[in-house]
C-alpha cells in the first residue's frame, strides 16, 4: 500500500527513517521499513505560489478564523494523486473532518483493501469546500470524522486513521487473529458487534487478585462462553447502543445471551 499525507506540519509524522512519530515506530514503522507500506508526507506550503507560502485566506460571507486556500491544495492533490505508483486504479481521497462521516473499523477494513490512499491535513476552519467536490469527479473522495469533537488540524486523526488501517493489512500483526478478534473486528465471529472483554496473563495471582478460574480450567467451551458473557456484560455497561444493535437482528442474541443482558440490567424492547 501507498500512503501520501499533505499536511502544514510534516515534522509531526516524525522520520521514518530515524523510526520516530507515529510512522516510524512500532509495527507500522517495521511494515513501512520492509516496504510493506510506502508512506510520503508532503509539506502543503511547497504548492503555495507567494513569498510568505501563503496557504490561508479569509472566508467569504465573513466569519472567524481562515480557510484552506482551494487553488494550493488543488495542485497538491493534482500532484500527489497524478503521481499514483498503483497502475491498477486511481488513488483514495480521505479529508479528516468533524462534520464527515463516522470512522468505523468497518470503514477501516476498506482503506486497507485499497492500494493508494491519499490523506488531506485541513487546519483552521477547513479546506475550501470546492477542494474534495472537485477531486470526487477524478476519484473516490470520502470527509470522515473520528469522534464528535474538534481538533487543531486533521493529523491527529490521519494518525489515528492510519493505527487502524495499517494494523489490517497483511503481515503487520505478528498474528493474524489478533485484528479478528478486536472489538468491531470484521472477523469476529460470535463476537462480532461486541466489544472486548477482559484479558489477563502470568502471574495467576497479583496483589491479591486471581486471574478467573475458568481460564485455568482448559474447557475450551466453557473459556469460549464466558468471554461472550463478559463481552455482553461490557457492552451493555459502556455501548448499550451496540447491544441495541444486535438485539434487532434476529440471529444476533441467543437465548444465554439474553439471560446474560438482562441480569446486566439491559431492557429490551
Amino acid at each position: 500500500m501507498r500512503v501520501d499525507i499533505v499536511t502544514i506540519f510534516p515534522d509531526y509524522f516524525g522520520s521514518h527513517a530515524a523510526g520516530e512519530g507515529p510512522l516510524g515506530v512500532s509495527l507500522i514503522g517495521k511494515a513501512g521499513g520492509r516496504g510493506d507500506i510506502d508512506f510520503r508526507v508532503h509539506d502543503l506550503r511547497g504548492w503555495a505560489t507567494d513569498v510568505h507560502n501563503t496557504v490561508d485566506d479569509s472566508p467569504f460571507g465573513g466569519g472567524p478564523g481562515m480557510v484552506m486556500k482551494p487553488d494550493v491544495w488543488g495542485d497538491a492533490l493534482d500532484a500527489v494523486a497524478g503521481d499514483s505508483a498503483d497502475p491498477g486504479g486511481t488513488a483514495r481521497l480521505i479529508v479528516p473532518t468533524p462534520s464527515g462521516q463516522p470512522f468505523t473499523q468497518d470503514l477501516a477494513a476498506s482503506y486497507a483493501a485499497e492500494r493508494h490512499l491519499v490523506f488531506a491535513c485541513g487546519r483552521y476552519e477547513g479546506i475550501d469546500s470546492r477542494v474534495p467536490a472537485e477531486v470526487r469527479t477524478r476519484m473516490a473522495v470520502d470527509e470522515v470524522s473520528i469522534g464528535d469533537y474538534v481538533l487543531a488540524g486533521g493529523e491527529a486523526a490521519v494518525a489515528v486513521m492510519l493505527e487502524a488501517v495499517c494494523r489490517l493489512l497483511p503481515g503487520v500483526l505478528g498474528n493474524e487473529q489478533s485484528a479478528a478478534d478486536d472489538s468491531f473486528g470484521a472477523g469476529a465471529g460470535k463476537m462480532r458487534g461486541l466489544l472486548e472483554g477482559p484479558v489477563y496473563t502470568r502471574p495467576r495471582s497479583w496483589r491479591g487478585i486471581e486471574v478467573p478460574p475458568v481460564l485455568l480450567s482448559g474447557d475450551h467451551g466453557a473459556i469460549a462462553r464466558w468471554r461472550r458473557d463478559e463481552a455482553l456484560r461490557r457492552t451493555a455497561e459502556v455501548r448499550p447502543d451496540l447491544v441495541t444493535s444486535l438485539a434487532a437482528d434476529p440471529d444476533g442474541l441467543d437465548a444465554r445471551d439474553r439471560e446474560v443482558l438482562a441480569e446486566a440490567g439491559f431492557h429490551f424492547a
